[in-house]
């Protein structure tokens, strides 16, 4: 059986990675998977597809997948890739191949790939070699008979032409010079081959791309939610092809001189749409040639050197381009011996919220935030100063990797990792001498930057949210949720006001300090399960907001002086706020603008003009937008007037009471045990609250009746039900309490949801993008402190998805 390559055009085989491989005689099509290159025009692996498709007469299919498990999967960079996905089913419609895309989320989570290539006589994809694709590649390689081939599409020297692994920009400009010269300016051949059309059965329930919202689509996925579209930043063909040929027309025969210069319109801003191959290389590239223009052959060199030098270093690294032992060994042999130089750390989160305190580096981070792109000059001094702010280099890259590819409309790209790890060394030289922490790495100062590039003009420039003009929004209730979902608007360059009715904002993360005793008298600890919890819940660990309480925890079936056995409950990370609960909501409020002590009783809706007034009918401002983070039957009191639909769903989750009892004890209470789930009487837990990181170590005790009698007794005398619950203390441990110092009693009247909203289905909040309007809380999320995070952000996120819907 002849090899796949000796059934294509020369121009394809050449482009071919696996040029031994055979096709599978059982197979039933070719399948083209799509995930680097959406296009139609100018794609080597779609003609390649298409020509082998024709050659063992075979119909051809085009998948294109987008997974939630690819790291740093957002609304930012799942918006930019639907956008271009839509473009290219039009496309391949147009020339009549089917193209199928499926989306994973909670009920579409079948292995759609797998199934169709186990249908499939060969599987056709494109070569990017960068994570987690070579891993995914390789498992659907050992998991199915047919080949599984990738074709270059990137790169107008084939990688598979780049013999070694290339060191510096000089040495691979010249090694590849012949074979650059020889494709430049050649004619891309258009494919004559005319497969049939696919139309078997699929495995899934592919995306209509004509008929799906593509920002609801989003909001069903379980993604970071946190960084939303960038308003006016169209991804696809379309749009790129524009972006292009006005560059290309207007900025192109300048690009030598202004290139540099941060605030002038001097780059193409192509970077995106080639990550995703929406655009192609090969046309660019020829058409630039054409130019014959100084600008012109500026601009190449960095298409085709220092872009490709990154793809073949990838290529030849097959993928393996995270680990701190990619980078040269005289990089890794200066970073050692400067292992030990003092440095200035900044948190994750002060990186990540530009919050560092150089104004030139957070204006810088502001941009990738806000707009999703930086402009290369800036992100070479941006990426160098992660060195000195962190603790050890292999920090400092992985902060690098992390910063640009969850922000990056061009991360997650070979050519991102060549000028990420160009500021750690990468094709560059030692340079002498010798300078702290940098050693003989080419050192970048934003001082010295700053003296060229005005922080405050730069930030002006780029700190706003693309191309929409800020919402001003208000947020009812300074919970976690609201605290989160104000933080993420805010982050996103929008004015979030905060309206909280305490005396602080924290709602049940709250800490009560009576001297010496201090008590979590709400929640007690919480847990992060989900990773995009998980990932600011270690920041704020890094913070020192946040530790692990590591008390012994049980369960209690029946009173322990009746000989009952004590459960141990250790099989989960238990976590809690430092030195109080309510550490939390003080850091989530930091940078916002918070009144408290004002309740918002009314609510107006006049045009896109949301009125809000207090108790006293007092007005409270005007906003365009609104989140409401109330407990359920709260928010449904206050927006029945308004918007009986979200007012009725958030009246169908009753919530329940709970009584808090805090004790605090003259001596330690005798228990081997620091908190119980109280399985039997009045009471549902018992905490030593004073066991927990950063408390007084004065003995101080939190006792939660259970719903029942928290809805019994909640009108009753105040002492009487502590005294109630002290005896139940007692009659529950066995063990005779301590005098009393201090004892105290509160209600929490909206506590825990009886039924909270599944959020699968309602993605974690519910809201009305028209009337800009939102609900989130615990209640809308499954419960408890994660889920009210998580809540908070995909209520931001909903209003962040309508500005980008408008723009």
């Amino acid at each position: 059986m002849p090899t796949l390559a000796a059934s294509l055009s020369a121009h394809l085989a050449e482009r071919l990675c696996q040029p031994e491989a055979q096709p599978d005689p059982g197979g039933e099509l070719v399948l083209y998977w799509m995930r680097g290159s959406l296009r139609a025009d100018e794609n080597p692996a779609l003609d390649a597809a298409a020509e082998l498709a024709e050659a063992l007469g075979v119909p051809l299919l085009v998948y294109q997948g987008l997974d939630e498990r690819h790291p740093h999967s957002c609304d930012r960079h799942h918006a930019f890739i639907l956008e271009g996905a839509r473009d290219v089913a039009r496309e391949l419609e147009a020339r009549g191949v089917r193209h199928v895309l499926h989306v994973t989320r909670p009920g579409h989570r079948q292995p759609a790939l797998r199934k169709l290539a186990s249908r499939s006589a060969v599987v056709v994809t494109e070569r990017v070699p960068v994570p987690p694709l070579v891993e995914w590649t390789a498992r659907l390689r050992a998991a199915i008979e047919a080949p599984v081939v990738e074709v270059d599409a990137a790169c107008i020297v084939p990688l598979s032409l780049v013999e070694r692994l290339p060191a510096r920009a000089f040495g691979f400009r010249k090694a590849t010079e012949q074979l650059r010269r020889e494709r430049l300016t050649a004619p891309w051949p258009a494919s004559d081959a005319r497969p049939r059309r696919f139309e078997g059965e699929l495995p899934f329930e592919p995306v209509e791309l004509e008929r799906t919202d593509l920002y609801d689509l989003i909001g069903a996925c379980e993604i970071d939610h946190s960084v939303g579209p960038v308003p006016g930043e169209r991804g696809g063909s379309v749009a790129g092809s524009a972006r292009w040929e006005a560059f290309r027309d207007q900025g192109l025969r300048s690009y030598d001189r202004t290139r540099n210069e941060a605030l002038l319109d001097g780059v193409s801003r192509l970077s995106a749409y080639l990550h995703h191959g929406m655009v192609s290389p090969l046309r660019v590239a020829r058409e630039a040639a054409a130019a014959d223009s100084r600008g012109a052959t500026k601009w190449l060199d960095e298409l085709l050197v220092w872009r490709e030098i990154a793809w073949a270093w990838c290529h030849h690294r097959d993928g393996c381009v995270e680990s701190y032992d990619a980078l040269p060994e005289w990089a890794r042999a200066t970073l050692e011996e400067h292992r030990g130089d003092l440095r200035a750390p900044r948190t994750s989160e002060q990186l990540a919220r530009g919050r560092t305190g150089d104004a030139l580096w957070d204006a810088a981070q502001a941009a990738l935030l806000m707009r999703g792109e930086l402009h290369n000059n800036v992100r070479m001094t941006w990426g160098k100063q992660l060195l000195p702010w962190s603790a050890t280099p292999e920090i400092a890259l992985r902060r690098l990797i992390d910063l640009n590819h969850r922000y990056a409309l061009d991360g997650r790209d070979p050519a991102s990792y060549g000028g990420l790890l160009w500021c750690l060394g990468l094709f560059d030289r030692p340079f002498v001498p010798d300078v702290p922490i940098f050693g003989s790495l080419r050192p970048r100062d934003t001082e010295i930057h700053a003296r060229r590039l005005d922080p405050a003009t730069y930030r002006a420039r780029v700190a706003r949210p693309g191309a929409a003009r800020p919402l001003r929004v208000a947020v009812i209730g300074g919970g976690v949720a609201g605290l989160t979902a104000a933080r993420t608007l805010a982050d996103a360059g929008h004015d979030a006001l905060v309206f909280d009715k305490g005396r602080g904002p924290g709602g049940r993360i709250s800490t009560r300090r009576a001297e010496p005793f201090a008590f979590d008298h709400g929640a007690q600890y919480f847990t992060a399960r989900d990773a995009r919890f998980r990932r600011w819940v270690e920041a704020w660990m890094e913070a020192g907001v946040v530790q692990r309480w590591t008390g012994r925890i049980v369960a209690i079936d029946k009173p322990l002086a009746d000989g009952a056995a004590q459960v141990e409950k250790s099989d989960t990370e238990r976590l809690v706020g430092a030195p109080g609960m309510n550490a939390i909501a003080r850091h989530l409020a930091e940078d916002l603008d918070v009144r408290s002590g004002v309740r918002v009783a009314g609510l107006e809706r006049s045009g896109d003009v949301w009125s809000l007034t207090d108790e006293h009918g007092a007005a409270v401002g005007e906003f365009d937008a609104l989140v409401c983070s109330l407990p359920a039957e709260q928010a449904a009191e206050l927006l029945a007037p308004v918007h009986a639909g979200l007012a009725g769903q958030a009246a169908g989750v009753p919530m329940k009471p709970t009584i808090a009892v805090l004790l605090g004890f003259e001596a330690r209470l005798e228990l081997d045990f620091d908190g119980a789930f109280v399985n039997t009487g009045p009471l549902s837990w018992i905490a030593r609250n004073s066991s927990k990181p950063g408390r007084p170590r004065h003995e101080a005790w939190i006792l939660h009746a259970g719903p029942e009698l928290s809805m019994e007794r909640w009108d009753a005398d105040r002492e009487e039900t502590v005294d109630l619950l002290i005896a139940e203390l007692a009659r529950v441990t066995g063990v005779a309490l301590p005098p009393i110092a201090h004892r105290d009693l509160h209600r929490w009247r909206y506590a825990l949801s009886d039924k909270a909203l599944d959020p699968k289905a309602g993605g974690g909040c519910l809201a009305d993008d028209a009337a800009g309007l939102a609900l989130c809380g615990d209640w809308c999320a499954g419960g408890r402190v994660e889920g009210a995070f998580l809540s908070g952000q995909a209520a931001a996120a909903r209003l962040l998805r309508q500005v980008a819907r408008l723009a």
